[in-house]
């Protein structure tokens, strides 16, 4: 605890400031060495201070390359008196994103790696393996300090394993949200030695699907080491990560001593583990890995899984063939009877998902999009019902008009045959994809099968006794528990991404579709009930009646999206920017200068709900687009323009800034090289954060470059985004680029732009940017920093 508020007082930890590259970094030396005092003869313990220079390229949103000059990592070793071949490494970072404490994300974990340092050094038993503690400098920079590590670092040679802590929220329980690649001893040793288990293959799958938009050091480690290891973050209260209210406060002394118990044991079982050093030899297989309500966790090889998966399966199918033909005289009747239930049942889900999916774009088309974003039950109020009552509705107009005067019973049994039907070719299409996450399925074919079996004798008497319905309820229990609890994990993680997720995604459209999923699994084996009840009245009028209050108070604007509750604060993030923009001809002369302060809300909302307290930040001053320069001309400091639409952009007219230490733009050479190839040289220095972006054009292009691996990578559009950053006193950034030339250019082969970023000290905030911050309401997360952008055609 003292060790996570002595790292946050020293406040925002950008790349390249004095409070990351110094303050943080001499106050982990400090207690590094007074662990070291402490420290029993048994073990060994070095420190070294990295700062590594490199580039690289990774298709992290939609594609970049990186370059870092001089950032700063800070390794320890803890190994045997006598030395080790292989070791164990731990990682986090002590950087943060501009202008928040980053307690959670990530000095908790930097707080909890110096705990464990300390509690391994003082035990009077020699570890097997050494454990590396790599407290990186410039995550926040799109993993630059990892891979300055793991390519660069003596030590990182002998590493066979990883653990990674991260963040996604602030607090809570820290999740295993991906392992591997493959090595399922990896999560066996997990399994085995974490005391508050709390893993999901179920995240893996989600996470490594890329439609989360966030990239931890485990993706490094993997790519550019060709290390396994275990990702684990914390994941409640996302609605604050990357945020000033990510304060150490926020972050209860149970949530970080929960952390330090899971990462101690699993740290310390692998450091005397036999198979760390043959790691190789237990690489292969995946692992279909779950945690039953935090207890303890379920973990078996994914091949077993997919035995286990087809036998259900086949069990399955057995018996619904031996129902539908049975006797066979009726085999034909049965089998139209069976697909005319299997058809409705898809039917009434496919009814559900399109209306409910109109009510949410309704929703966000009238401006009252996010509306739960604070309100969680608003969500389930007015999708949840309309899903709920949608489906029965359309079940029971067919057992009134389709299904007139037949029998209940055998109504209830074919519905429930139908529903098996669907999922157990799901479970047999999953498991055929080879998906791990495919036994939740067999969860809903295996536990229902066993009731109805078990039920079968109660089934064919008149009317659906007390007991039959008893023994039906237990029969689901299982499959149901485990589906509410992976529903809460989906929506804690999920809800606050909204809010975060740009203008591009409706994020309505995205929850209740979410929403009508969970509706349909949990109903599939209930739709049998209702044609076993006399009258589904009562509750379709109850149904109806509270989505429609609802729709109205959403409608009315009652439920304000966003809360500046000091408790819990859900507030709107907003990134200002105060701008210089000049663009250059071939000559060299500035065409077109501007300053602005250029605006961006991060979710769909824009910023309807600002306007009405910045009057002059509104729909008149959208940002128009350079249609001639890469990324329209703006300053992007990541390449996420794709997230964002310019219609959801802002440019306010501001005076002109003057940063004292401008950004230099030099160029060296151009030379004419063999293939009509021309390679253009450049020099640049500047601030701690720059971004350069480039554009050949037509009939020119991009063939090489000194970045990376040689091989530009084109972002999302098309055109090439570079992200630069550096430590403390960094020599100037020299590359080239290396372009074919087509014969006629008289309007040159390239377009390349410059930005500079001030994230820190004097030049961070002009004193226009700090009076319209100031004017933001308090329920907004409002960052903003200076920048200049210059265009330059050769």
């Amino acid at each position: 605890r003292e060790y996570l508020d002595n790292i946050t007082a020293i406040g925002p930890r950008t790349v390249g400031s004095p409070e990351n590259e110094v303050l943080t970094v001499n106050y982990l030396l400090e207690q590094i060495r007074a662990i070291e005092r402490e420290s029993t003869d048994a073990h060994k313990l070095s420190v070294d201070i990295q700062r590594p220079t490199g580039s690289f390229s990774i298709d992290f949103l939609g594609g970049f390359t990186s370059y870092y000059a001089n950032i700063t990592n800070v390794v320890v070793k803890l190994e045997p008196r006598n030395g080790a071949e292989h070791a164990v490494l731990s990682n986090c970072h002590f950087d943060s994103v501009p202008n928040t404490p980053g307690a959670s994300d990530d000095a908790v974990s930097c707080a909890v790696m110096l705990e464990i340092l300390s509690t391994l050094s003082k035990s009077p038993e020699p570890l097997k393996h050494a454990v590396i503690f790599l407290f990186n400098g410039a995550e926040e920079n799109i993993l630059q300090a990892s891979h300055g590590f793991i390519t660069q670092h003596e030590w990182a040679k002998s590493i066979r394993a990883f653990i990674n802590l991260e963040a996604a929220g602030v607090g809570g329980k820290e999740l295993v949200f991906q392992t591997g690649p493959e090595n399922p001893w990896l999560v066996q040793a997990y399994v085995v030695a974490a005391k508050h288990p709390f893993a999901s293959v179920v995240a893996q799958e989600i996470f490594q699907s890329g439609i989360i938009p966030a990239d931890t050091d485990f993706r490094i480690y993997r790519d550019f080491g060709n290390v396994p290891g275990i990702d684990l973050a914390f994941i409640e209260n996302g609605y604050i990560y990357h945020t000033e209210y990510d304060t150490s406060d926020r972050i209860l002394t149970d949530s970080i001593q929960r952390a330090g118990d899971n990462i101690l044991a699993v740290l310390k079982y692998l450091a005397t583990s036999d198979k760390l050093a043959k790691s190789f030899e237990y690489r292969h297989g995946n692992v279909v890995f779950f945690d039953v309500l935090g207890l303890f966790v379920l973990a078996y090889p994914a091949r077993v899984g997919t035995i286990m998966n087809y036998i259900t399966a086949a069990i399955a199918f057995l018996y619904l063939s031996k129902k539908v033909f049975q006797p066979k005289t009726r085999a034909v009747h049965n089998l139209k009877k069976f697909f005319t239930a299997f058809g409705l049942t898809l039917l009434s889900w496919v009814c559900t998902l399109v209306t409910v999916l109109i009510v949410a774009a309704f929703i966000s088309v009238i401006g009252q999009s996010l509306s739960w974003y604070t309100h969680f039950y608003v969500s389930v109020f007015l999708y949840g019902t309309a899903a709920a009552a949608k489906l029965i509705l359309v079940h029971t107009l067919a057992k009134k008009f389709f299904y007139k005067n037949m029998n209940e019973q055998y109504l209830g049994d074919i519905f429930f045959d139908a529903s098996l039907m669907i999922w157990s070719t799901a479970l047999a299409v999953i498991t055929q994809m080879g998906l791990c996450s495919a036994f939740i399925c067999m969860l809903w074919v295996a536990f229902p099968l066993l009731a109805k079996l078990m039920t079968h004798k109660e089934f064919s008497q008149k009317g659906a006794t007390i007991k039959f319905v008893m023994m039906y309820m237990l029969g689901m229990f299982v499959p149901y528990l485990y589906m509410m609890y992976l529903s809460w994990t989906v929506f804690e993680m999920f809800t606050p991404i909204m809010g975060r997720s740009g203008s591009e995604i409706l994020p309505d459209v995205v929850l209740a579709g979410f929403i009508v999923v969970i509706t349909m699994i949990l109903s599939s084996y209930f739709i049998n009930f209702i044609y076993l009840v006399k009258s589904t009245k009562t509750t379709l009028i109850t149904l109806t009646t509270v989505f429609v209050v609802t729709l109205i108070l959403v409608c009315s604007g009652i439920f304000f999206p966003y809360s500046s509750d000091a408790t819990n604060p859900k507030p709107k993030r907003v990134f200002l920017q105060h701008t210089n923009r000049r663009f250059h001809d071939l000559d060299g002369n500035v065409v077109k200068s501007d300053s602005g302060i250029w605006i961006n809300g991060f979710d769909y909302n824009g910023i309807s709900h600002i306007t009405p307290h910045v009057p002059e930040i509104n729909d008149t001053i959208r940002t128009p687009c350079e249609e001639q320069a890469p990324f329209c001309g703006l300053p992007w400091i990541l390449p996420v323009h794709f997230m964002f639409r310019l219609v959801k952009n802002w440019y306010l007219p501001a005076p002109e800034i003057f940063p004292r230490s401008p950004l230099h733009f030099k160029v060296l050479s151009k030379e004419l090289m063999p293939w009509n190839n021309v390679r253009l040289s450049f020099e640049i220095s500047g601030p701690s954060h720059m971004s350069l972006y480039v554009r050949p054009h037509e009939g020119s292009a991009l063939s090489t470059w000194s970045l990376g691996d040689g091989m530009p990578v084109a972002s999302v559009g098309g055109d090439y985004f570079v992200f630069y950053s550096h430590g403390l006193q960094a020599i100037p950034w020299h590359f080239w680029v290396e372009l074919t030339a087509p014969e006629k250019h008289s309007d040159g082969i390239v377009s390349l732009a410059i930005a500079a970023h001030y994230f820190f000290g004097e030049d961070q905030k002009s004193p226009q940017l700090y009076a319209l911050l100031e004017r933001f309401p308090n329920w907004t997360f409002s960052s903003g920093w200076s920048c200049t952008y210059d265009l330059f055609v050769f």
